[in-house]
């Protein structure tokens, strides 16, 4: 008996295969307007919504080299620093839909920002496309040396909140910006403690951090990369942090001090313009993917106080949700708003 011939797709190695699939993927990806399918054609720039120098600017530089040998383009860094990261984010939205303009979004700009500023000049929900979390860096508390003095070596919350107490002073609290989460959590601090402590925001961490260490403001919540610099040449003192940091390994967080409610972080992510092609921002996130899962951009990330979390699109999505949700029920617990 005649034996019948094997089918092609039997005949096909696996390898084959996996190479017609990414094509087949690929092609589909663009098919909806395929000339995005030689995205990007030219430079990428990046709004940074803070001044250069400070926590959320170095983030992205560390992602930098590496993002743009994966899209095989330069990638612009630009500051664009004011209210709290609202300019940059309203830049952003207003900007040309074509994939060459993206902006490096925080829980501050996407989530805080629209329950702190009535007239937002952009909506977190509807002017942007996510594409992708780059990672989450806990908050820590810092005080000037001269607001311990006179207490333990080892100060922790209750210690320090009863000596401001007992003085009878009123204190500076410094912030990285209005309506930032350094701002919500600098304020439910002064309310949970009843303590009297007058904001004083600034345009960004960098001219914060100056004040801080020449004594004109007293405190501040931040990330923990600056204030770990500082702190190993005892010209800040950390006193507690949301969740562990290997960069502060001695300082314990609010929970093992027996303070609740403070587990805050702060997330970093990329978005596009609303309308930025699918293709483009699934490409974006392939890419955002792979530097993330780089063994150097996670230890160099680490070394800043932040944990890599590469993800989808519409896991940053669902973040930025329920982030807005819960910072809209601190800012209205706090009665904070402004005009």
């Amino acid at each position: 008996m005649m034996q019948k011939p094997r089918s092609r797709s039997t005949l096909c190695c696996p390898n084959v295969s996996h190479a017609i699939t990414f094509v087949i993927s690929t092609a589909a990806l663009f098919a909806v307007n395929p000339t995005w399918a030689a995205w990007p054609e030219k430079p990428i720039t990046i709004i940074v919504p803070f001044p250069a120098g400070g926590g959320t600017d170095v983030v992205i530089r560390s992602l930098q080299p590496l993002l743009s040998k994966e899209l095989g383009q330069t990638i612009v860094v630009e500051n664009r620093g004011g209210a709290g990261g609202t300019i940059g984010s309203a830049q952003v939205a207003r900007a040309k839909a074509d994939g060459y303009t993206a902006l490096l979004a925080t829980t501050s700009t996407h989530a805080v920002s629209v329950s702190i500023y009535p007239g937002l000049a952009y909506n977190p929900r509807k002017d942007f496309e996510y594409a992708g979390l780059i990672g989450v860096s806990p908050y820590v508390l810092a005080v000037t040396p001269e607001l311990v003095s006179g207490l333990s070596e080892k100060t922790d919350i209750k210690s320090l909140v009863a000596a401001m107490k007992n003085r009878g002073k009123s204190y500076n609290l410094a912030s990285v910006g209005v309506g930032t989460v350094s701002h919500l959590l600098g304020e439910q601090f002064s309310a949970d403690f009843g303590l009297h402590l007058t904001h004083v925001p600034y345009r960004g961490a960098t001219p914060a951090y100056t004040d801080l260490i020449g004594g004109q403001v007293d405190l501040m919540f931040d990330n923990p990369i600056s204030m770990a610099a500082y702190s190993k040449v005892n010209k800040l003192i950390p006193v507690a942090t949301t969740i562990p940091t290997s960069l502060l390994p001695n300082v314990t967080t609010f929970a093992r001090q027996g303070v609740e409610g403070y587990t805050q972080t702060l997330w970093y992510g990329l978005a596009f313009p609303k309308n930025t092609p699918e293709g483009v921002v699934k490409r974006f996130n392939n890419a955002l993917n792979t530097v993330l899962s780089s063994s150097t951009v996670k230890t160099e990330l680490k070394l800043k106080g932040i944990e890599a979390k590469p993800g989808t699109p519409t896991e940053m999505t669902t973040i930025v949700d329920q982030d807005i949700r819960y910072w809209g029920k601190i800012a209205k617990s706090l009665e904070i708003s402004l005009d």
